[in-house]
């Protein structure tokens, strides 16, 4: 046991370390956005929401590569992952129009809002600037997708490191102006955002060229157009998981979407509340790449017993941690709060807010990594019929029926933001039960089958096809 935790956690470090680097862009744009005005606390929530819904949803199909490369990797069927790759970068590319047109032109999202006009000149201001930076954002998650799908996050996170370093001043610059530059107040992190994407973006691609780990790949060797038989076998896992992403971080914004009725303190809190939560979740996150990763490889190897013991220790260890978090984060709540806002009603609604954030947290732990699991044996249909139903059914449909008091009968400490927040907990706990026994179901039958075919690869073998929903 203690060897599997310690391969999960030599992949996982290097992953979390690179995602809180990244999800620290968001801590300090609020903590930056905070000090500068309310307003435009408020419009960077609404603004993020948006934007985060579209880039998740997009960045599910990019990243069918992982789990692909990670299978191919296992089999040391290296000359596939390079054509894979390249058809990756296509796909981002076109995806990265959609993309575009949606966050450039955003009117009909803001409008279910019913923002008042200071606010929906700044949201809609950064929306178009975090929208020319997107095909950057994708291009390396390509890069991303295809280091952490062959084991090598660290190459990952060095990028995201040196990314956060170039944020956090070009973030105080742009916000409050200087050398030459206007104040741009919450806009303003969405300009430091895209030219840190750009950045990123060109150094990963120069190194999957230069770098002697991607040398056997051949990424770069040849040029090759759109392969529709490779990009209908990218498609057939990515938009599914792409769903998935989008269902999870859209119910997530359209809550967003919702309190926003109840004000602009009421939002503030909201914002501060899930962004603590975002960082909490990346640790179960990296926990889950890692799981993937392993699984991925062995699954490849036809190594069908470890890669059912690995899930599930990585499952125990995640869930684990996630409990230790929400305990200590349970009793420092206020000082936790105070770090993001010295604004006495923005602190107020944002406590009480947080322990059902904590409670969020656990099952969001559980179900996260159960799905990357899934991702490994590239299965991704039944997951999204899942989350479809836990989290828009039960999630947001709920979330509205306890926020606004539909049929009168909610209790009070139910009502406004926090309904909300206890019908998302409730939606993740559905998700997980169903996320879990459905992998229970999948890797059993692969188990069986690898038993009767002594480990002899047959039609049914994993790399025949890309997603193993029946």
């Amino acid at each position: 046991m203690l060897a599997d935790i310690r391969k999960i956690a030599a992949l996982a470090w290097p992953v979390l370390i690179g995602q809180l680097a990244i999800i620290a862009f968001g801590v300090i744009d609020t903590a930056m956005v905070g000090r500068y005005s309310a307003i435009d606390l408020a419009a960077l929530g609404l603004g993020n929401s948006i934007y985060v819904s579209v880039y998740l949803g997009l960045t599910g199909v990019v990243l069918a590569l992982q789990p692909i490369a990670g299978q191919l990797f296992g089999a040391r069927r290296y000359t596939e992952i390079g054509e894979e790759a390249r058809q990756a970068l296509w796909l981002a590319a076109a995806l990265a129009i959609v993309g575009f047109v949606i966050m450039y032109f955003p009117a009909p999202l803001l409008a279910i809002a019913h923002v008042p006009p200071a606010l929906y000149d700044r949201t809609d201001l950064y929306l178009r600037i975090t929208a020319i930076g997107l095909p950057a954002a994708l291009a390396f998650r390509v890069y991303s997708g295809l280091a952490n799908g062959i084991g090598m996050p660290r190459l990952v996170m060095m990028l995201q490191v040196a990314g956060l370093v170039a944020k956090i001043a070009l973030n105080y610059w742009f916000i409050f102006g200087g050398l030459g530059v206007p104040a741009l107040g919450g806009p303003g992190c969405a300009l430091a955002s895209t030219a840190v994407n750009f950045a990123l973006a060109v150094i990963g691609l120069v190194l999957l060229v230069r770098l002697e780990v991607f040398a056997p790949f051949a990424i770069f060797k040849q040029f090759c157009w759109p392969n529709w038989r490779r990009q209908a076998g990218l498609l057939k896992l990515g938009l599914p998981m792409g769903l998935s992403f989008l269902i999870e971080v859209s119910s997530y914004a359209f809550m967003a979407l919702f309190i926003a009725r109840f004000g602009t303190t009421t939002l503030a809190g909201h914002q501060i509340t899930g962004n603590f939560g975002a960082v909490l979740y990346m640790t179960p996150m990296s926990i889950g790449v890692a799981t993937s990763t392993l699984v991925a490889h062995a699954i490849g190897a036809h190594n069908h017993g470890e890669a059912r013991r690995l899930a599930r220790r990585g499952i125990a260890m995640a869930c684990t941690i996630g409990c230790c978090y929400a305990a200590i984060s349970f009793v420092l709540r206020p000082s936790i709060i105070a770090a993001y806002t010295p604004d006495a009603a923005v602190l107020a609604a944002a406590m009480p807010l947080i322990p059902i954030m904590l409670v969020y947290h656990l099952f969001d732990t559980f179900q996260t990594v159960t799905a990357f699991v899934l991702r490994a044996y590239r299965v991704a249909v039944v997951p999204t019929i899942i989350y479809a139903i836990a989290l828009w059914g039960v999630g947001l449909g709920g979330g509205y029926l306890l926020g606004f008091n539909v049929f009168g009968n909610v209790p009070a400490w139910l009502n406004g933001a926090r309904g909300f927040w206890a019908a998302s907990a409730a939606s993740l706990a559905a998700a997980g039960c169903g996320l879990f026994l459905h992998w229970r179901s999948i890797s059993a039958r692969y188990a069986q089958e690898a038993a009767v075919t002594d480990g002899t690869r047959t039609s049914k073998a994993p790399l025949s096809s890309v997603d193993q929903d029946s």
